[in-house]
């Protein structure tokens, strides 16, 4: 049923790797959740004032903020269609995380709501005419929103939408308030105890509890969350699978949004190469990461690799730094002798939980070097590591 949607809703839209194609997808399953969800509160809102049940009508209102989170969600995917300006030089992409946002709060907004109509019910409860009719729209309810929430998770996957993620969560949460809500409704019909409040209060909560995760899901990526560890294994490899790499570090990776990557880091190649032809290889990499979508930015760090004395002293320091913290790592370094010392230049990569202020690892390692090398004066630089696995 997803492409005969698709095919009706956003035809064309076959290359989901193309921007374009993408915001159509989307648009198209936050049309599909508009449609689906407003046949959905018209039925059920009139089922629950037609037999005075509070707890069908609080679905319905539910399904109507369905709606209007599916509309936000277009208009998330329209507004980050729009191309970068003088004041947006990477776009608008993150209105998408935004709309998710919107979608989230909505989700709490609804469960407090539904919370305080529950305690109301269990007050002062109120008796509620239940028969078939009613049923069935709740059965279909259920049916209908178990295939909104597949349907969403599917998309949201394909295109990678949050928006779509946090609308696919909160049709799954509508599946067990319809079915709580049905149950109550049953029970109560069967046993004559009003069950209606009790259901509703138990399902607001679950719903507060689905929003406080799903408004972490979409805060995150616009605070700056750490990059996928399998986008950041993806770089790394393709980086070190081109010939005349000998290592890699510094990777940065920066999200504006579904489709909009911004890398950099540093190349470490051979000192000894043609500039020309290392230049060449860091072109191939840049335009390579650029056909596939991500703007790639590459710094060349020049290697003596022709040096068995500073190849032993790298090694030898790039173990006793790991010897303070296993994630510890050394880059860039590089001797320079003087009449009286010799400064040994490098940098240090630390993860961001050491418990060391950069001061004491600095201190740490030079007394290390020093002890072994009294004529060296350390020049240490203290990189952080902004990435969420070590690579």
């Amino acid at each position: 049923m997803e492409q005969w949607i698709m095919s009706h809703l956003a035809p064309g839209a076959t290359d989901l790797t193309n921007p374009k194609d993408r915001r159509a997808y989307g648009a198209a399953a936050a049309l599909a959740g508009i449609g689906f969800n407003g046949v959905l509160f018209v039925f059920k809102a009139l089922v629950g004032l037609l037999s005075g049940s509070v707890s069908i009508f609080a679905d319905a209102v539910n399904n109507l903020s369905d709606a209007g989170g599916n509309i936000i969600s277009l208009f998330g995917f329209k507004l980050a269609a729009k191309p970068a300006d003088l004041e947006h030089p990477y776009g608008h992409g993150r209105y998408e995380y935004l709309s998710g946002l919107v979608v989230a709060v909505i989700v709490m907004v609804i469960g407090v709501e539904l919370f305080r109509t529950s305690l109301e019910k269990i007050v002062s409860p109120t008796p509620a005419h239940f028969g078939v009719p009613a049923a069935l729209v709740l059965v279909a309810s259920i049916i209908t929103k178990l295939y909104l929430s597949s349907f969403n998770e599917s998309v949201g996957e394909k295109i990678d939408s949050s928006a779509l993620i946090a609308a696919s969560v909160d049709a799954r949460n509508d599946v067990i308030s319809t079915s709580a809500v049905l149950m109550a409704n049953l029970l109560s019909a069967l046993i004559g105890f009003n069950f209606d409040g009790w259901a509703g209060l138990a399902v607001a909560t679950y719903i507060v509890y689905s929003g406080f995760g799903l408004i972490k899901d979409t805060i995150d990526p616009l605070l700056g969350s750490a990059p996928d560890p399998k986008l950041v294994k993806y770089i790394h490899d393709a980086i070190m699978s081109y010939e005349g790499v000998l290592g890699t570090h510094d990777l940065m990776v920066h999200n504006y949004g579904p489709g909009r990557v911004f890398i950099s880091a540093h190349v470490e190649m051979a000192a000894e190469l043609d500039p020309l032809q290392s230049h060449d290889t860091i072109d191939n990499i840049e335009q390579r990461f650029q056909e596939e979508g991500i703007v790639c930015v590459l710094h060349y760090d020049p290697i003596v690799t022709n040096d068995p004395n500073l190849d032993d002293l790298h090694n030898w320091i790039a173990r006793r730094v790991r010897s303070i913290d296993p994630r510890l790592t050394i880059h860039d370094l590089r001797c320079v002798p003087g009449p009286t010392h010799t400064n040994i230049i490098f940098d240090c990569v630390r993860p961001l939980n050491l418990p060391m202020t950069d001061e004491e690892l600095k201190q740490a390692i030079a007394q290390m070097v020093m002890k072994r090398y009294p004529q060296a004066m350390c020049k240490i630089t203290i990189d952080q590591n902004f990435l969420s696995i070590e690579v």
